[in-house]
């Protein structure tokens, strides 16, 4: 079994900054992909950015310049700098990862979600 949880989520000012963490734990082999998403109020959930194992990057547009996303693998963790904080960033921010478990079984994982508010 593997579990994501995800921290550092809060209410933040406009133009503020906060760091997401997602914590990969458990029967892990390897970690392709990492991924931010995000579900404002009333709206679809969304990719926010993604990592591959290898460290290429993708972005969604509004974020560009002002997220930056990256790992540590040692330590399967996933994070996401957050800067210059928009209204419009409100939204819980889920994690999702792509596990191979110990016995080569490979699946894609969801964190439960952290609250992210940006105050005008």
């Amino acid at each position: 079994q593997v579990q994501l949880v995800e921290s550092g989520g809060g209410l933040v000012q406009s133009g503020g900054s906060l760091r997401l963490s997602c914590a990969a734990s458990g029967s892990i082999r390897s970690i392709d992909t990492m991924a931010w998403y995000r579900q404002a109020p009333g709206k679809q959930r969304e990719l926010v950015a993604s990592i591959t194992s290898s460290d290429s990057t993708n972005y969604r547009d509004p974020v560009k310049g002002r997220f930056t996303i990256s790992r540590d693998n040692a330590k399967n963790t996933a994070y996401l700098q957050m800067n210059s904080l928009k209204p419009e960033d409100t939204a819980v921010y889920y994690c999702k990862a792509v596990v191979t478990s110990r016995n080569y079984y490979t699946m894609d994982y969801w964190g439960k979600g952290t609250l992210v508010t940006v105050s005008s």
